[in-house]
């Protein structure tokens, strides 16, 4: 597919993408190291997986209004630059609350750099009338998958600060040369909410429902205020989606390493390996995300991909043996690889960088509340049974966007 001019820009965008998946993914391949550094049970664990998505959070919706003063090129340069450097510092954390403290700068860089790559990647997608939004996706899920088999590779022979050091260090790199590309490239014209709408019904033309987000600004011919009180509901509906798969994808990354160690008896290397198998999952899934929702349709594509994350995760927690646990969690990466993109790509064409921000800052409450519930339940329960909530949520995904349809 032809893109000029925006082929250098979505190149660059793309990158950025794949950063931050391989700078969260190094991340969380060195979580049970840190855990043991820190001397915490799974709750404390979950309390200072808490204040990462607090970080992120509250960090989001400054970052939307940002985007709109300032642009979301050079918003997105400055986050991931602030994450390369974050993602160095849990390793020299030496108690929960120390944990905690540098947990929030972490997400502070990686809630603004999603919501500001997010933007951009928006403001491409409509220009290229295609819902490709997935597509940018891809490239975290692969950063992702690159991230979880060098920090593995490194698990021997470095220790948790040097392979963090490392990963911080070619984030930084790769910031600086896809940063220059990304703000020397001609950036797309500003799109109004409304008009951005449109442009995201031409893209999801080949699924009349898939333009569900965009009919809402169509209500603004009975009243300005009521076409923004029905584009507000609609992107609160998609947030509420991504907040459902959130809570799936920050399940699965902070606590699949300790479950296939601790529940099922896997090796770390192991582990490690069936972190990077969902990953995998997910970034094939995403690859084929532009096609499939062309050809399924937005609307449908999320309930057989919301089902199918369900019924992965159930096998994936309660699986007695390694290899169907690892095949339950590929089918969970398949199943969820498309759901938040399309969320926050319809959130966007709405509602422009605030409805962005809004849907991803409750997308990312899912990562807020998310290890807190897993790590409460994972106590009081058993992790396993703490993961069937996952199944719960994606569910949840599945049903809520054919909810937006009819409202639109």
């Amino acid at each position: 597919m032809t893109d000029s001019p925006w082929g250098p820009a979505r190149l660059a965008l793309t990158a950025f993408f794949a950063v931050d998946g391989f700078l969260f993914a190094a991340w969380v391949v060195r979580i049970p190291d840190v855990r043991s550094q820190v001397n915490a049970s799974h709750s404390d664990l979950g309390l200072a997986l808490l204040c990462l998505s607090i970080g992120a959070v509250i960090t989001m919706p400054l970052v939307g209004r940002l985007c709109l003063r300032y642009g979301s090129r050079p918003i997105t340069v400055g986050s991931l630059a602030l994450l390369s450097v974050a993602v160095l510092l849990p390793a020299h954390a030496h108690s929960v609350t120390a944990l905690g403290g540098v947990l929030l700068l972490f997400g502070a860089g990686y809630g603004g750099a999603n919501v500001a790559m997010n933007s951009a990647a928006v403001d491409l997608v409509a220009q290229l009338r295609r819902p490709v939004m997935p597509s940018f996706h891809a490239g975290y899920s692969f950063g992702g998958l690159l991230g979880t088999g060098v920090s593995g590779l490194l698990a021997g022979p470095l220790s948790t600060a040097w392979a963090l050091a490392l990963s911080g260090a070619l984030g930084a790199a790769v910031t600086i040369g896809a940063g220059i590309v990304l703000m020397r490239s001609p950036a797309a014209p500003l799109v109004a909410p409304e008009r951005a709408s449109s442009s995201a019904g031409s893209s999801g033309a080949a699924d009349p429902a898939g333009s569900s987000a965009a009919a809402g600004s169509g209500t603004a011919g009975t009243g300005a205020g009521a076409g923004r009180r029905h584009v507000r509901l609609l992107v609160l509906l998609l947030g509420v989606t991504a907040l459902c798969t959130a809570y799936g994808e920050g399940a699965i990354a902070d606590w699949t390493t300790l479950h296939l160690t601790d529940d099922v008896h896997a090796t770390a290397a192991v582990a490690a390996t069936g972190y990077g198998a969902y990953a995998f999952a997910m970034a094939g899934g995403r690859v084929g995300g532009t096609w499939l929702s062309i050809r399924l349709g937005q609307n449908r594509l999320m309930l057989l991909g919301g089902l199918t994350a369900a019924a992965g995760m159930l096998v994936a927690a309660l699986a007695p043996v390694v290899p169907l646990a690892i095949c339950g969690f590929v089918l969970a990466g398949l199943g969820l690889a498309n759901l938040f993109p399309l969320a926050i790509a319809r959130a966007g064409a709405a509602g422009g960088p605030q409805g962005v921000a809004l849907a991803s800052s409750l997308g990312y409450g899912g990562m807020l509340i998310g290890p807190v519930v897993i790590g409460f339940l994972a106590d009081a329960a058993g992790l396993p049974i703490a993961l069937t909530t996952v199944a719960v949520a994606a569910t949840a995904a599945a049903l809520l966007p054919l909810a937006v349809a009819r409202r639109a």
